[in-house]
C-alpha cells in the first residue's frame, strides 16, 4: 500500500492494475471487518443482557446511541488527518483496525454495563478511522475512469461484513458463548492490522 496523498489526479497513473487490485482487496477485508465486528452484538445481545443484567435502555445504548454518537464524532478529526500529506494513510487504517479489533475482543471481557459501554466506545472510535482514509488510498491510486467501480467493490464489504457478523454471531455464540464469540471475531483483525502496518512506513 502507499500513503503519500497525491498532488493531481495523473499522479494515480504509475499504479499497475496488479497494486490496485491488492489494495482494493485489502481494503475490502478491512471493510468486512469494520461491519462485522459492528453488526455482531446484535446477535449477542439477549445473552448479554441476560448475564449482564441490562435493562432494554441500556442494551440500546450498546447497539445504537452511544456507538453512533462516538463513531460520527470521532470520524470528523480522522478524516481531516486523512487529508493531511503528512499522515500515513496505511498506517492510521492499521491502528484504527488494530483498535476497533481489540476493543471488540474486550467486550467479551467484560463484567458490568460500564465495561461493555467503553469497549463499544473504543470499537466506534477505532471504525471511525476506517472509511475516510480507504477512501483518499482509493482516489490517489485508482484512475478516475475506473474509481466508482473500486468506491462499490470496496462497499460491498457493508453488506458482506453484515452477512458474516449476523451469521457468526449466532453460529459462535452456539458453540462457544458469546463471550468467545466476541474475541473470536476480534482476532482476523488484529492479525490483518499486523499484515498491513509494515507496508505504512
Amino acid at each position: 500500500m502507499t500513503s503519500s496523498p497525491s498532488a493531481s489526479e495523473p499522479q494515480s497513473a504509475p499504479f499497475s492494475p496488479g497494486y490496485r487490485r491488492y489494495l482494493l482487496f485489502a481494503l475490502l477485508l478491512v471493510m468486512i471487518l469494520n461491519v462485522l465486528d459492528r453488526q455482531v452484538i446484535n446477535v449477542l445481545a439477549e445473552p448479554i443482557k441476560q448475564e449482564l443484567g441490562l435493562t432494554d435502555t441500556q442494551l440500546g445504548l450498546l447497539t445504537g446511541l452511544a456507538f453512533a454518537l462516538f463513531y460520527n464524532v470521532v470520524g470528523i478529526p480522522l478524516g481531516r488527518l486523512a487529508d493531511n500529506a503528512r499522515t500515513n494513510r496505511v498506517t492510521l487504517i492499521s491502528a484504527s483496525l488494530a483498535v476497533w479489533s481489540g476493543m471488540t475482543a474486550l467486550c467479551g471481557a467484560a463484567q458490568s454495563f460500564g465495561h461493555i459501554l467503553l469497549a463499544r466506545i473504543g470499537v466506534a472510535a477505532g471504525e471511525a478511522g476506517c472509511v475516510p482514509p480507504a477512501h483518499s488510498l482509493i482516489a490517489d491510486t485508482v484512475p478516475l475512469a475506473k474509481r466508482a467501480r473500486a468506491l462499490a467493490i470496496f462497499g460491498l464489504g457493508v453488506p458482506i461484513g453484515a452477512l458474516l457478523g449476523k451469521a457468526m454471531g449466532g453460529v459462535l455464540a452456539d458453540a462457544f458463548g458469546w463471550r468467545s464469540a466476541f474475541f473470536i471475531v476480534g482476532i482476523p483483525g488484529i492479525l490483518l492490522a499486523a499484515v498491513l502496518l509494515p507496508h505504512g512506513s
